[in-house]
C-alpha cells in the first residue's frame, strides 16, 4: 500500500511564529493506519458527543427531580401546616376558652391593678336579699331550762323575741283525695235514680292519676331545664312519687295535641313580622325514614320581635324556610352564610339577608389560632370589628334625630368604607397576604352587602347572636338526652321550645303560664281552650301580663286534700 505524508494537528501560524518540537518531523503512515486513525477520531468524537448529551439529559432530569422534590416539600409543608392548624383548632375546641368575649376595659384595668373581681373587702355591700313574698313557718325556740345556772331560780319572760330567718325549700308529692258526696232523693216522682252522686272533676288526661302540677313540672323540667327523663323519674322517686317511663312517654304523647293551636298562632305571628333571626342545628330523631341515611335531623329557629318559633325537619334545605315564612315577600333575615338563606333570598327579591359579624370575627380568631404567623394580622382585624361595634353602639345610644346620632352615623359609615378599601387593596395584590388570610377576606368581600345592612338600618343588629342564644336550650337538651326517639316527640320538643323561649322573650313565668293553660285544658274537657287569645303574650292586657310574670301562687293544703 502506498504511503502518504501527513502533518497531525499543525498550526501554520504557530509553527512560523515559534518552532514546535517535531514540527519538521514527518511521519509516514499507511493508508490503513490513516483510515484507522480517522475512524478512531470519529468514534471518540461520537462517544464524546453522546456522553455530552447523556450528561445534559442527566442534568435536566436532576433539575426536574429537584423541582419535583421542591414541589413535594412545599406540598408536605403545606399539609403539615394545615394539620398543625387543625390540631390547634381541635385543642382550642376541647381545652380552650369557650367564650368569644374579649376582655373589657374594666376587666383589663382590674387585672392590671391586681384587684380581684366582685365585692371588695372593707367596702359596704348591698345586704342580704329578703324574701317577704314567701309563706312563713314560725319556729319557736325556748330554753331547755329557764333557770339560773348558779342559784336555780326561774327566769321570767321578757317581752319580744330575737328573730332571724332561714329560707328552706320543700318539695312534696301528695294525693288529692276526691270525695264525691252521695245523695238519696226524698221525693216520690221517680225522675232520679236511687242514689245521686256529685259529678267527677275533669282531669288533664282521661283516667290519669297525675294532675296538672305533675305534668307542669315534667314539661318544665325536660324542655326548660334540659334534664333527661330518667333523671326526672329518679328525682320524683326520691320524693316518694314513682312514675313508670311508659307512663311518662304516654302522657307526653297525650298532651302534645293540646299545644297545636299555639303552634299555629306562633307561625301566624311570625309571618307578620318584618325582621327575623334564623339559625339551625342538628337534632337526632331515632327513626328510619325511607330515602334518608342516618338519624340526623335539623332544628330550625326563627326569632321575631314577638315570638320565637322552632321547627323540626329532616332536611336542611331552603324548603324549610319557604314553609316557615310562606307568604312573606319583604323583610330582613339576620343569619349566617349558609346557602339555604341565600337561595331563599334569590327566590324572594324583597327579602334582604343581614349577615353576622360575629362569624367574621370567629373566622379571624380561628385563623389566629390555626396559623400563629398570621395572628397579628388576624387580631388587628378583630380590633377593627370591635371598633365597628363600638361606633354602632354609640350611634344607638344617641337619641334618634339628634346631632350626636348623625355624627356617630357618619363616623360609622367612614369606618366601614375604610375597612372595605383596605380589604380591596390587600386582595388586589395576592403577594401581600397568605392564602388562609386571603380566604377570609374573599368571604368578607362576597358577603359585604349583607354585612353592611346594619349601617342603613340601625334597628338591625350587627350579629346573629340572638338566634344562637335561642339554640342554647335545645343544645343542652341534645347533649343530655341525645334527641328524640320518635317524630312526635321531636315535634313536641320543637313546640315546647317555641313556647318556653317565647315566654322568656315576654318575661313571663313559665310555671305560672303553663299551670294556667293546662288547667284551662282541663276545664275544656281535655281539649285546648276554644279561645287561646288570653294565653298569647302579645294579646294579653297589662294586668294579665303582670299576673303571668309573677311567681305561681303558693297553696296550702290539709292532709289528703289538694287545694291547688
Amino acid at each position: 500500500m502506498s504511503a502518504m505524508p501527513c502533518i497531525l494537528e499543525a498550526d501554520v501560524d504557530t509553527i512560523v511564529a515559534k518552532p514546535v518540537p517535531f514540527a519538521s518531523v514527518y511521519v509516514t503512515l499507511t493508508k490503513q493506519a490513516h483510515i484507522e486513525l480517522v475512524m478512531q477520531a470519529a468514534y471518540w468524537k461520537s462517544s464524546h458527543h453522546r456522553a455530552t448529551l447523556r450528561l445534559h439529559w442527566a442534568e435536566l432530569e436532576h433539575r426536574g427531580a429537584l423541582d419535583q422534590a421542591a414541589l413535594r416539600e412545599a406540598a408536605l409543608r403545606s399539609e403539615l401546616e394545615v394539620a398543625q392548624a387543625k390540631i390547634r383548632d381541635l385543642q382550642q375546641r376541647v381545652f380552650g376558652r369557650k367564650s368569644e368575649r374579649s376582655k373589657g376595659t374594666n376587666e383589663s384595668q382590674a387585672s392590671a391593678s391586681g384587684r380581684s373581681r366582685g365585692h371588695q373587702r372593707g367596702k359596704p355591700g348591698h345586704g342580704r336579699k329578703m324574701h317577704p313574698h314567701l309563706p312563713e313557718h314560725v319556729q319557736d325556740i325556748e330554753l331547755a331550762s329557764a333557770t339560773c345556772p348558779q342559784c336555780g331560780l326561774g327566769l321570767s319572760e321578757f317581752p319580744g323575741t330575737e328573730d332571724s330567718e332561714v329560707v328552706e325549700l320543700e318539695v312534696k308529692a301528695y294525693r288529692r283525695v276526691i270525695r264525691r258526696r252521695r245523695y238519696r232523693p226524698t221525693c216520690s216522682c221517680g225522675c232520679l235514680p236511687g242514689i245521686v252522686t256529685a259529678p267527677a272533676p275533669a282531669r288533664l288526661i282521661e283516667r290519669g292519676k297525675f294532675g296538672v302540677s305533675v305534668w307542669t313540672s315534667v314539661l318544665l323540667d325536660k324542655f326548660l331545664y334540659g334534664r333527661p327523663s330518667h333523671r326526672l323519674l329518679q328525682d320524683l322517686a326520691d320524693h316518694g312519687l314513682n312514675m313508670a317511663p311508659g307512663t311518662l312517654a304516654g302522657g307526653l304523647k297525650t298532651l302534645a295535641p293540646l299545644f297545636a293551636p299555639l303552634e299555629q298562632a306562633f307561625v301566624q305571628k311570625l309571618r307578620a313580622a318584618s325582621h327575623w333571626h334564623a339559625d339551625e342545628t342538628r337534632w337526632a330523631v331515632f327513626i328510619d325514614v325511607a330515602g334518608k341515611v342516618g338519624h340526623r335531623w335539623y332544628l330550625w329557629v326563627f326569632h321575631s320581635n314577638a315570638v320565637v318559633h322552632y321547627v323540626l325537619n329532616a332536611s336542611r334545605s331552603a324548603q324549610v324556610i319557604e314553609s316557615e315564612l310562606a307568604g312573606v315577600e319583604r323583610g330582613i333575615i339576620s343569619c349566617d352564610r349558609y346557602s339555604a338563606y341565600k337561595k331563599f333570598a334569590r327566590l324572594h327579591p324583597g327579602v334582604v339577608l343581614a349577615f353576622c359579624w360575629a362569624h367574621v370575627r370567629r373566622d379571624l380568631l380561628e385563623l389566629a389560632n390555626s396559623y400563629p404567623d398570621l395572628s397579628a394580622w388576624a387580631f388587628a382585624g378583630v380590633d377593627a370589628i370591635g371598633a365597628l361595634y363600638h361606633l354602632n353602639g354609640l350611634r344607638l345610644q344617641a337619641p334618634e334625630g339628634s346631632p350626636q346620632r348623625a355624627t356617630h352615623h357618619t363616623q360609622l359609615e367612614q369606618a366601614v368604607q375604610d375597612m372595605a378599601q383596605r380589604r380591596t387593596l390587600v386582595l388586589a395584590d395576592p403577594l401581600l397576604l397568605a392564602a388562609p388570610a386571603a380566604k377570609v377576606l374573599q368571604s368578607m368581600a362576597v358577603h359585604w352587602g349583607g354585612l353592611t345592612v346594619f349601617v342603613d338600618h340601625p334597628w338591625i343588629p350587627m350579629d346573629n347572636n340572638t338566634a344562637e342564644s335561642d339554640m342554647r336550650g335545645p343544645v343542652v337538651g341534645r347533649k343530655n338526652f341525645y334527641g328524640s326517639a320518635s317524630q312526635w316527640s321531636g315535634e313536641l320538643a320543637a313546640t315546647m321550645y317555641s313556647l318556653m323561649m317565647t315566654l322568656r322573650l315576654w318575661k313571663i313565668n313559665a310555671r305560672t303560664w303553663l299551670g294556667a293553660y293546662l288547667q284551662a285544658c282541663v276545664d275544656n274537657d281535655n281539649h285546648a281552650p276554644n279561645d287561646i287569645a288570653p294565653f298569647l303574650p302579645w294579646a294579653m292586657q297589662a294586668p294579665q301580663l303582670a299576673a303571668m310574670r309573677a311567681c305561681a301562687p303558693v297553696h296550702t293544703h290539709v292532709e289528703g286534700i289538694d287545694s291547688s
